[in-house]
């Protein structure tokens, strides 16, 4: 077989591999624009300044708007957020540097189990652990229940960017006399802190426009709320229930929801990014 014809099938596979790559990208990235391109002919014409700013209106009544909503998906979500990752983290931290052992492998068969359940059965949890021991549904009820769907993505994530951090780095560390949990800390963390928060903001996106276990947790709430001990509105609440209603007024509503949920999942994972990048350059300055 001649140099010329390896040379030839060479190009030819790379061709192919390269285009195949880009074709399959292409499809990710066009299925993304067209649900937002859906989105927006849907629900731009209803996102207003009276749709961001005020709570909804008695049913019958045209207008109103869903700030309590956007508020209270803030809330439930920022609760989410300081539970599920530190534990997210942590359980990632032990797999990859001190789970190769029988425990080990059960946390982390327990994490791959967790991820595949159906949130509805998470919300059922939630409704036991928290709901039924306090008595009423609350905004904490549904941190926890998103918190329990975070943990897993969080802790595969961040085990599996640990676990590409060479092992040559911790010897280097253990060489100068670092012990183990500083070199955890302060270098083998810090190495695989962009893929870390590439997981955290996927557990963030999945965990963020979850209705079921909000239904059994935090209930729903037509006004304003604040408090973590009682019932709360949340975007993805709202859309269900405007969704299945008769009033063409509020399917409208529901697309625009579904329109400012998408926007705003977006924007704060374009945000921390952004920040992130920001002080990883300072940083190598």
């Amino acid at each position: 077989m001649s140099s010329g014809f390896l040379q030839f099938r060479r190009r030819l596979v790379d061709y192919a591999a390269t285009f195949t790559a880009a074709f399959l990208s292409a499809i990710v990235v066009g299925t993304l624009v067209a649900i937002f391109a859906y989105l927006l002919i849907k629900g731009a014409g209803s996102v207003n300044w009276a749709f961001l700013t005020h709570t909804p209106k008695p049913v019958g009544e045209i207008g109103g708007g869903m700030a309590n909503a956007i508020v209270g998906s803030a809330l439930i979500l920022g609760m989410a957020s300081l539970i599920g990752i530190p534990f997210g983290i942590g359980a990632g931290i032990y797999l990859a540097e001190y789970g190769r052992n029988r425990l080990g492998a059960f946390v982390r068969f327990t994490a791959d189990v967790l991820n595949g359940v159906p949130s509805i059965v998470i919300g059922l949890v939630a409704y036991g652990l928290v709901v039924f021991t306090q008595g009423h549904f609350s905004a904490f009820a549904g941190g926890v229940a998103l918190a329990i769907m975070m943990v897993p993505v969080v802790a595969r994530t961040t085990e599996e960017m640990l676990l590409l951090v060479p092992q040559a780095v911790r010897e280097a560390a253990f060489g100068l006399g670092i012990p183990q949990w500083r070199t955890t800390i302060s270098i083998t963390l810090a190495s695989a802190r962009a893929g870390i928060l590439t997981g955290i903001m996927l557990a963030f996106a999945r965990v963020a426009g979850e209705t079921a276990p909000l239904m059994f947790t935090a209930l729903g709430n037509q006004f304003w709320s604040f408090s973590p001990n009682q019932p709360i509105a949340a975007v993805p609440l709202q859309i269900y229930t405007y969704a299945l209603s008769p009033y063409d007024d509020w399917h409208r509503q529901a697309w625009a929801a579904a329109l400012v949920l998408v926007a705003l999942i977006v924007g704060t994972i374009s945000l921390v990014r952004f920040v992130f990048a920001r002080s990883t350059l300072r940083e190598a300055r």
